[in-house]
């Protein structure tokens, strides 16, 4: 009986070292990524830009997209009442792509109507050059983090092999796991970055093809006003 006891409080007492070496060996997420060399700072330089740039054209497209869906009809009402200036009054105060795009259209009107259909679309390139800058910034850096990261692990790797040459005797496991974790970390890091800018592309990139969508239409229901006046 004496000796059961004795086995039970020495399993409790090293099941208790245990775990206090568990807590003392654990490592957060500051410390972790800490841990991820050099090649971590290009990381986050491009997680911080990516998450810029999202921003940036999150605000952009919302605003972009906030032209009344009653625009239209108020523009035709006006113009086949002849009130034009009151027309350019309209849309000036809304400066969206859709309300620039007609505007320019009621300057043109008058002029033949395939000027004024090849004026309308030089306001669409531009407005769409607009909503559609630093898009390519954002896949690029979708493409590179990862990248980034493979290297990082790469370079990692050859520093901690060049450690373990340089031990001399038996290398030990913890030196070893230790070189490899620290380089891995870079690669799950570049990814982590490099899926967010993608997300993020990907959800711009369709944003903007739903407000270059709704610009045609408005330009092909705009010239349809025009030929029926």
């Amino acid at each position: 009986m004496i000796l059961l006891q004795t086995l039970t409080v020495d399993s409790l007492s090293t099941a208790d070292a245990l775990a206090a070496e568990a807590t003392k060996e654990n490592i957060g997420l500051l410390d972790l990524l800490l841990k991820g060399g050099y090649m971590m700072i290009p990381l986050y330089l491009l997680f911080v830009l990516a998450i810029f740039i999202f921003i940036q054209k999150l605000i952009t497209l919302n605003k972009a997209a906030k032209t009344p869906s009653h625009l239209m009809d108020q523009v035709k009402v006006l113009v086949q009442s002849g009130q034009i200036e009151k027309a350019k009054m309209l849309c000036a105060g809304e400066n969206t792509p859709v309300a620039n795009m007609i505007a320019k259209g009621i300057e043109r009107i008058g002029s033949p109507l395939k000027n004024i259909e090849v004026s309308i679309e030089n306001v669409g390139k531009i407005e769409i050059y607009k909503l559609e800058k630093n898009l390519g910034l954002l896949a690029t850096v979708s493409g590179a983090a990862p990248m980034i990261g493979f290297l990082g692990t790469v370079t990692g790797m050859i520093q901690a092999f060049i450690s373990i040459a340089q031990e001399e005797g038996n290398v030990s496991p913890k030196l070893l796991s230790m070189g490899i974790y620290e380089a891995m970390i870079t690669t799950a890091a570049g990814l982590v970055v490099g899926i967010i800018a993608y997300l993020g592309y990907n959800y711009l990139v369709t944003q903007v093809s739903k407000l270059v969508h709704n610009m045609e239409y408005t330009s092909i229901e705009f010239i349809d006003l025009l030929q029926d006046k």
